[in-house]
């Protein structure tokens, strides 16, 4: 599916087809991002038995020694059922700083605007995949993984998991469930 426009409003079609395509596999571990919390809510709600993984930004990302989803919000979501995972993100880190202070190119900052030409939430889809897997959260196996573009969820992908340290030797996008065509 190619959604006309990125953004929040394909987050309940994304939900949708992306859990189909679970069932239709066999797929039981998803992994989706989520900064404030719904989103994550909204896909305990639709993955129902399913293993949910939230992930969310570092703490600092927003603002120093801040966390972007509050304590209180993930403490609820766990107790839901969700794992939830905060980290770097895997695709800038600390080159995002080394590039603010020198400029320059660096290898991973090029990987994620590559991955940007399918759009942001599919960057972010590939990207919380890698933080959930050195996270120690994923088995290994197939997973859905969903993004979006600043609010909500507008990506989906099937994708065999893999660590940042052996993305381009496991690391497989096996099917595009939905992604905008704009953005």
């Amino acid at each position: 599916m190619v959604f006309e426009k990125p953004g929040e409003t394909n987050t309940e079609q994304t939900l949708a087809l992306a859990c189909e395509r679970a069932v239709q596999l066999g797929i039981r571990e998803i992994v989706v991002s989520s900064s404030s919390g719904k989103s994550g809510y909204r896909a305990l709600e639709v993955f129902k038995g399913f293993q949910v993984i939230v992930v969310t930004y570092h703490c600092g990302f927003r603002e120093s020694f801040k966390k972007v989803m509050p304590d209180p919000v993930r403490a609820d979501l766990e107790q839901k059922g969700a794992k939830v995972v905060s980290a770097t993100h895997a695709l800038s880190g600390v080159e995002r700083s080394i590039h603010k202070k020198y400029s320059g190119i660096y290898p991973v900052l090029l990987i994620a605007d590559t991955l940007r030409l399918f759009g942001q939430g599919t960057k972010v889809a590939v990207e919380i995949s890698i933080m959930a897997a050195d996270a120690g959260m994923l088995s290994g196996n197939d997973i859905i993984s969903i993004g979006g573009t600043s609010r909500g969820l507008d990506a989906a992908l099937v994708l065999k998991p893999a660590h940042q340290s052996s993305l381009f030797t496991d690391m497989c996008i096996r099917q595009v469930i939905c992604k905008p065509g704009t953005f």
